[in-house]
């Protein structure tokens, strides 16, 4: 009777300490901000957003500079011409510093819009290359440990060499 029960408690013991073993979920990390900054295709998007914030700003650069010189003209003439001339003047010139700014509030929203169309596919594939080698790999769970991105400790398998060599850098 002893003997039965001591095996009894071992059995309960060993189905115990099996099912806590299978319980335990499989977890990995990866920074997907540093994976994103190094893939080929971030940089190339980058130069690529780069180039067109330059032209934007060259752009508006011209233009700021054919305001400075016009409101130059202008204050040298104002002596030489009535009062409704330059008031006109005034008008004209700032007319012409609330294009400039729509003008930039614009490349600022046509930049941002470039950004996000440029990027959803970078995420999108280096997203589907994390699924796929922590699929591949066994894992439940894989968590973000990009700064803020709310994982206080990440000492677990990390898989970012595994996705680099999945994507193929």
């Amino acid at each position: 009777m002893k003997h039965f029960r001591t095996l009894v408690i071992a059995v309960v013991l060993a189905v115990g300490s099996l099912t806590f073993a299978s319980a335990q979920s499989k977890v990995a990390h990866i920074n997907v901000q540093k994976l994103m900054s190094e893939m080929p295709e971030m940089k190339a998007a980058q130069a690529e957003l780069k180039k067109l914030g330059e032209n934007y700003q060259a752009d508006i650069k011209t233009s700021y500079q054919e305001l400075q010189n016009k409101m130059t003209l202008y204050k040298n003439e104002s002596a030489t011409k009535s009062q409704e001339e330059n008031q006109k003047r005034a008008q004209e010139v700032e007319g012409m510093q609330q294009t400039i700014m729509q003008a930039q509030q614009q490349a600022q929203k046509e930049l941002q819009s470039k950004e996000l169309e440029l990027l959803e596919p970078i995420l999108q594939k280096a997203n589907d290359a994390i699924q796929k080698v922590g699929k591949a790999k066994g894992f439940q769970y894989v968590l973000d440990t990009s700064p803020g991105a709310g994982v206080i400790l990440a000492d677990g398998t990390d898989i970012l060499p595994d996705v680099k060599k999945e994507l193929g850098f």
